[in-house]
């Protein structure tokens, strides 16, 4: 039995040397097996491998600092003007507590109440004067709350007239709070108080903004032939969770990382596009502070009459007997609705462009380059569907991405939109068509014939404060260049505006994020030959419901404000 043994064992080895030669023969023919069948087996087992198995996320390390402060390190100057806007919009909070706050101890609009204070003496209101709200806050409970923190939102309006202003509140950080109006048409004028947030919720958005910009993520295509891979970026992700690809941008230091494919190069990337929400952000406690008709955007009721009857003007004004602290007198709003139509309170006087040829003129001979989001997006649209002679040009992209372009070649109007580089949430973009608008600015001639329009705002509400500033002071720095260049530039930029929320929308675009952002956009341009479309009052003031694209009626008012600017009938200008 031990010679049958052997002699199998000798077999076995001769057979195991002969298949080690023939694979030592054939090494080189198999490490030069074709690619494409390679890639097609791989690809094969990646749709295989992605119906069953999740999109592995990336685990975010909070740390504050290191999203915030990616890129080129700001200089001193850039530090302390750092510094001055966040402290510019810092939000009181709730009070510390020993144990955590219930939905009980919360902002409750149906328990809270405003009531609209009486002038000096009981005279009459007329046109000229202002008109006091004060609001206390009450808790489920029915309790005065004796903290401040509550996002409200006020305006004064009147149905009948078309006619609506966007009101000034002031937290007086002890439960009340003052919501004030100028009063500027005669007739019926109705005070609206709404809560959007309670300071509760405000707390829980902060907090979200700081310690989880990942909620937003996004996502990107790398194909090399028949290869394909897809993962996470972001602005901010861990290199502890696998390599980094770094496309941080080589002119403005702005950074954008994705992880890199396990089997193909960075080099190959091929778009960008919006990866999702995720998801369990907040405790179910915390949730109750996001409930749709309870605590997020509700009205407040008055406790006794909510409307006054405005007369002409007096013939003087005696300012020493309002009901409104001097200070306050400062607040005025940059216009107000009276029949639908939008009416500056300072700069150019506002001209109704009702008819296409009126546009059309407006526009003769010149370039307008419009920059952003999905907002602008929408005034492109909206005077392609108006000016029949604009037409577009097919480029081949994407809907709703772009970029696009519309000519009238008997006018000489070139009419043309591009996003904003990342982040943008849109579909699809490809990442040759990823560009920075400082990087854009940088290659315009500029001249009076050219028009800038810039809108960015909404996709930055995820992040924190700091990389919103970064982005704006690059901006800046490039619309410097171009006006100095080419001083007759029209430059506009467009605002942040109202949009419908409710618990979901909250977490990522609430009203408060673009209120912060809103109020950064119109500090940092303060003082630069810049124009301003007002797009958060004029959606305040309006009698039709907040929107994240405005309603056909309002948009008008915008590119009837922005046509104004382009072709002023008085040499004036609304600065920033």
């Amino acid at each position: 039995m031990c010679r049958n043994l052997s002699k199998y064992t000798l077999i076995f080895l001769i057979l195991a040397l002969s298949g080690l030669y023939f694979l030592l023969r054939n090494i080189h023919t198999v490490e030069n097996w074709n690619c494409h069948t390679i890639s097609a087996l791989y690809q094969l087992q990646s749709r295989i491998q992605s119906s069953f198995v999740p999109v592995n996320l990336p685990t975010f390390h909070h740390n504050r600092t290191f999203c915030a402060h990616l890129g080129q390190k700001p200089s001193p100057e850039d530090e302390l003007e750092e510094r001055y806007l966040l402290d510019s919009i810092a939000w009181p909070g709730p009070p510390p507590r020993s144990t955590p706050t219930t939905l009980r101890q919360t902002s409750d609009p149906v328990h809270s109440l405003f009531a609209i204070l009486p002038t000096k003496g009981a005279r009459e209101w007329n046109v000229g004067d202002q008109l006091e709200a004060l609001v206390q806050m009450h808790d489920f409970q029915g309790r005065p709350k004796r903290y401040g923190g509550d996002f409200i939102l006020a305006r004064l309006h009147s149905p009948e007239l078309g006619a609506g202003v966007a009101g000034k509140v002031l937290d007086h950080r002890n439960g009340f709070y003052s919501a004030m109006f100028p009063l500027l048409w005669v007739g019926s004028a109705q005070v609206e108080i709404t809560l959007v947030h309670s300071s509760e919720a405000v707390a829980v958005l902060r907090r979200l903004r700081e310690e989880r910009p990942d909620r937003v993520f996004f996502k990107s295509l790398f194909r090399l032939g028949f290869l394909s891979e897809t993962t996470v970026c972001n602005m901010c992700l861990s290199p502890d969770h696998q390599p980094l690809c770094n496309y941080t941008d080589l002119y403005t230091g702005e950074p954008w990382y994705c992880y890199k494919p396990k089997m193909l190069s960075c080099d190959t990337r091929i778009n960008h596009a919006k990866g999702g929400y995720l998801k369990h952000l907040i405790t179910n406690k915390e949730a109750l502070l996001f409930q749709s008709g309870v605590n997020i955007k509700v009205r407040i009721h008055a406790s006794g009459p909510d409307r006054i009857n405005v007369l002409p003007p007096r013939k003087e004004i005696d300012v020493e007997s309002s009901s409104i602290k001097p200070e306050a007198l400062k607040l005025a709003p940059s216009g107000y609705y009276y029949e639908d139509s939008w009416r500056p309170l300072s700069g150019v006087a506002l001209h109704q462009f009702n008819d296409s040829s009126d546009i059309t003129q407006c526009l003769k001979n010149k370039v307008i380059n419009m920059y952003g989001d999905s907002t602008v997006r929408q005034w492109f649209e909206y005077l392609i569907a108006l000016v029949p002679g604009l037409k577009e040009f097919n480029l081949d992209s994407p809907k709703n991405v772009g970029p696009f372009m519309a000519v009238d070649s008997t006018h000489n109007i070139l009419l043309k939109y591009r996003c904003h580089g990342p982040p943008i949430r849109f579909s699809t973009v490809m990442s040759t068509e990823l560009r920075y608008i400082s990087n854009e600015l940088d290659g315009l001639s500029g001249g009076p014939n050219t028009v800038v329009v810039l809108s960015i705002w909404a996709h930055f509400s995820t992040f924190p404060v700091e990389v919103y500033i970064r982005r704006l002071r690059h901006i800046r720095r490039s619309l410097v260049r171009l006006l100095e260049r080419a001083p007759g530039t029209i430059v506009v930029i467009r605002s942040g505006n109202l949009q419908a929320l409710d618990q979901e929308v909250s977490l990522y675009n609430s009203d408060w994020y673009s209120l912060q952002l809103d109020e950064v956009l119109r500090s940092m341009f303060k003082g630069l030959n810049v124009l301003l479309v007002d797009a958060w009052q004029m959606s305040l003031a309006h009698h039709l419901p907040h929107a994240l694209h405005p309603p056909p009626v309002i948009v008008k008012n915008m590119i009837d404000t922005l046509l104004s600017y382009v072709c002023p009938e008085k040499k004036k200008s609304q600065l920033i």
